[in-house]
């Protein structure tokens, strides 16, 4: 190997201290992206018509709703990793947050509330995509200071330094690797802005941004996931979430073909609900 001449150190600590308080970092990154998030779901569901009360009703549910299923997606694929203590299977922080498991309960609640509001899901959906992207792209900062989510060795000048205690199990002699981490949140970006962009030129029926989301995001998976070194259980010498991955490429790419051919319904030009405004049931 060349020597490395530049690289990216990783934090020593996962935590951030003010004064007797300690913040992790893995928790506050979350809350950061869930707060750019609403930002941006409240631009775009506003520059259609919407209730902006309606964007924080289904962040304040689906939001934890989020949580939960991204946790049990991690305890059910990859029982084996979790710290072996009773509380192991609630420590969020040490990481271990399965992104397929939280984006499909997350969605599901959202789905509800807005439903349950009378507004239009497929719309909302679209203008949650771009959103969901840019606060998966924040929550990535927290596997930094995990020092997790990365890939094979390398030399490049933004090789992520890793400690020896957290490499995996012959990768002891090397320094720096791929920030895998790093890819997906720049890729969530590219693609964030890629939909906003779409939404507003109102081209494409929705939910056909939501499921352009779902498949562009797991394209970029199914590549991660050839790449990460941490462990994961498998399905014929494949990490598990590899084959969800190339799963979920089809669904959205299936989901889209559907939205934009099936007969009636709106042409994503139009506003909330058929042109009037919702508003969230009290």
């Amino acid at each position: 190997m060349w020597p490395v001449l530049a690289s990216i150190p990783s934090p020593a600590d996962g935590g951030i201290a003010l004064g007797p308080l300690t913040l992790h970092a893995y928790g506050l990154a979350y809350v950061v992206g869930l707060a750019a998030a609403i930002y941006i779901g409240l631009k775009l569901w506003e520059s259609r018509g919407g209730d902006r009360d309606l964007v924080f009703e289904a962040a304040t549910w689906g939001f934890p709703a989020g949580i939960i299923g991204g946790r049990l997606y991690h305890v059910i694929t990859s029982w084996n990793e979790l710290p072996d203590e009773w509380w192991g299977p609630f420590a969020i922080w040490e990481g271990g947050m399965g992104i397929w498991g939280g984006i499909a309960v997350g969605v599901l609640v959202g789905w509800w509330r807005v439903h349950r509001a009378g507004a239009d899901t497929a719309l909302f959906a679209d203008a949650a995509a771009p959103s969901i992207l840019v606060a998966q792209a924040i929550g990535r900062l927290g596997n930094y200071f995990n020092q997790e989510i990365f890939g094979t060795p390398t030399d490049l000048p933004w090789g992520l330094e890793i400690d020896p205690a957290n490499r995996p199990d012959g990768y002891e002699q090397f320094e720096t690797f791929h920030p895998m981490f790093l890819y997906e949140g720049l890729w969530c970006l590219a693609l964030a802005a890629i939909l906003i962009v779409l939404f507003n030129r109102r081209t494409f029926r929705p939910p056909g941004l939501f499921a352009l989301y779902v498949a562009g995001y797991s394209l970029f998976r199914i590549f991660a996931e050839t790449q990460r070194l941490d462990p994961a259980n498998e399905i014929l010498g494949m990490r598990v979430n590899f084959w969800v991955a190339i799963a979920l490429v089809l669904v959205g790419l299936a989901a889209f073909w559907y939205s934009q051919r099936r007969p009636g319904g709106g042409d994503g030009r139009g506003g909330v609900a058929r042109g009037e405004k919702a508003t969230a049931r009290k």
